[in-house]
């Protein structure tokens, strides 16, 4: 696509011209596809009759019209086809879509794709250069009857094994990280294919999946069990290396500490009127102060609830200590904003739907990226189940037949 058929003169994005076949639902693979999609790419969602993706039926809550916010959360800047792949007649429309494409993501139990025909062997005969993305809950090989929701990853994986109190019982996590992680290592994996094919000329077939990517998210964790054979347990919101590193109660709410070296843990002990914690035998050093976290958070709980979290923040933040109140949502945006972050955009308003109805515009969480030469953009809204079905087969059959 050229700068002058970007619609309205917009600058294109960095990733103008790339289009992806987005065979993929739920989470992992739309946020991977949206990220890609707020950078330029064209990025065509197909879903299936009916129903469309799975999380279009996940409310409550939902917006004006009864689509989940779960969906709207992950598939912005991204066209809907509906195709039966079922019937020949969509699987001959999918081959068409993909003869178009750069990309194809697809997060279906692995085998499905391959017995549809169009599995990376299949396509990759056809058309060498396509960059093909799958993503599985645990791999294409023994894993591969299991199926890949997060709670389960978080559980096998190791990551609740250290969420939450030592007394309580284990934890998942407030969000689908682990399919957050495996989004950003599909987007990473398909630039990185990309970069390979505008170089060679190949395509490649790039595999995520969920416990893999927990595993390496899990870092220091993962790596004091690979290294030194240590089995971390919970910890609340302590650290199993820093001290003090966790959360207070200060004298309204909790407020969060993160002291990550002697120079902040004196400041800290400066702001707090307790200088001399710093040259405390038990608190000098980190060493220290981890192997006597206890009497170190007795104290400083004991400073802390003279004055509320918000008094507290703005004192240590004063001093260089990394501190601030644990916020709610709209505390965190409201946060975000105060500091110039966009936090929450407006989409365009969806079109009007064929009974006529008038569309209204999508709120949006701002995308994280920020490029200097090629920012992202908002240009499509999340979009309603088929909505652009016509379009996108015209498309492609004229594409097809030229």
């Amino acid at each position: 696509m050229t700068q002058e058929s970007v619609p309205g003169g917009v600058r294109p994005g960095a990733l103008d011209g790339l289009r992806i076949a987005d065979f993929s639902r739920v989470l992992a693979g739309p946020y991977a596809t949206m990220l890609l999609a707020d950078l330029g790419a064209d990025v065509v969602k197909v879903e299936r009759p009916g129903t469309g993706d799975d999380t279009r039926a996940w409310h409550p809550p939902a917006d004006h019209d009864g689509t989940s916010t779960y969906f709207l959360s992950v598939n912005r800047n991204k066209r809907s086809v509906v195709l039966d792949l079922t019937t020949e007649t969509g699987l001959r429309q999918a081959r068409a879509l993909v003869a178009e494409s750069d990309v194809l993501v697809e997060n279906f139990r692995p085998g499905t794709m391959e017995r549809l025909g169009l599995g990376p062997r299949e396509l990759h005969a056809l058309q060498p250069e396509l960059v093909y993305c799958s993503i599985s809950g645990f791999g294409s090989g023994a894993g591969a009857a299991i199926p890949g929701y997060d709670l389960l990853v978080q559980a096998v994986g190791g990551l609740m094994s250290v969420t939450g109190d030592a007394s309580g019982e284990p934890v998942k996590a407030g969000v689908a990280l682990v399919d957050v992680i495996t989004g950003l290592h599909a987007s990473l994996g398909i630039l990185a294919a990309l970069r390979h094919r505008d170089a060679t000329g190949e395509g490649q077939h790039v595999e995520v999946n969920l416990l893999g990517s927990l595993l390496s998210a899990m870092v220091n964790q993962a790596s004091a069990y690979a290294v030194a054979g240590v089995v971390p347990g919970r910890m609340g919101n302590a650290h199993p290396s820093i001290a003090p590193y966790e959360t207070f109660p200060a004298a309204d709410r909790p407020i969060a500490i993160a002291v990550g070296n002697d120079r902040q843990f004196a400041a800290l002990a400066e702001a707090l009127g307790a200088p001399a914690l710093a040259t405390d035998d038990r608190f000098r050093t980190n060493s220290d102060r981890v192997a006597h976290r206890a009497d170190l958070r007795d104290i400083l709980t004991e400073r802390l609830g003279a004055a509320g979290a918000d008094h507290w923040a703005e004192v240590l933040l004063a001093a260089g200590v990394p501190a601030g109140p644990v916020n709610s949502l709209d505390e965190a945006f409201g946060f975000a904003h105060k500091l110039g972050f966009p936090g929450i955009v407006d989409m365009p308003a969806t079109p009007s739907d064929a009974a006529g109805a008038e569309g209204r515009p999508s709120r949006q969480v701002a995308s994280p990226i920020t490029l200097s030469a090629t920012p992202a953009q908002y240009r499509l809204p999340p979009p309603r189940l088929g909505g652009h079905t016509a379009e996108i087969l015209d498309r492609v059959r004229d594409d097809h037949h030229t």
